[in-house]
């Protein structure tokens, strides 16, 4: 089978199957409340494609391309993304639930974050350079020998991130949050 390319479609209230988008390469595209918990993803590309309301909870997403990606109010519980491809790429996400999903071990300079439930989430070893996190709720998210020079989490919450264990020069906090910079010590902070 060869690989199909699809350009400047609307999807809306699909079931997506592996089938379906195996070794296909979707080019300014719009999936509006679509479902991918059925799909295993194989050789597919999208390139400068919005999602919104789309489900991929417990999607098995290893071979898949994200480039100029936009993500808004799609639900990536449990989702493992350290196999997506690292070669021109570029996603985003805003208002998503992304509790229990994976980056280990990517590079994710400048990715946004923006109002996002990311609970558990695991960042391990990941390139978070000038990251934004913008009121995203990052509870017991795993951060170690992570990059996270100039990231920005100035409005975000509930995070515990070790500096001996993580890059942080230029990382921008407010007075609010930064206790969580300082869990480690039990320290009392009272305001």
């Amino acid at each position: 089978m060869g690989l199909h390319f699809i350009f400047d479609k609307e999807y809306k209230n699909h079931s997506f199957t592996s089938e379906e988008i195996r070794e296909t390469e979707f080019e300014n595209c719009t999936f509006i409340d679509c479902d991918f918990r059925a799909c295993f993803f194989q050789a597919v590309t999208f390139s400068d494609c919005n999602f919104m309301e789309c489900n991929f909870q417990n999607t098995k997403i290893n071979h898949v391309s994200l480039r100029g990606v936009w993500f808004t109010k799609c639900n990536f519980t449990s989702v493992n993304f350290a196999m997506t491809d690292q070669v021109i790429y570029e996603f985003n996400f805003k208002d998503c639930l992304l509790d229990y999903a994976q980056f280990y071990k990517l590079k994710l300079k400048k990715i946004q974050f923006i109002n996002c439930s990311m609970v558990s989430v695991d960042f391990m070893a990941s390139d978070l350079t000038e990251a934004l996190f913008d009121n995203c709720n990052l509870r017991l998210a795993v951060f170690s020998e992570t990059i996270m020079n100039k990231a920005d989490l100035y409005t975000s919450y509930n995070f515990s991130i070790d500096p001996e264990k993580n890059k942080l020069k230029r990382a921008i906090f407010s007075t609010y949050n930064i206790k969580g910079l300082l869990d480690k010590y039990e320290l009392i902070i009272k305001e």
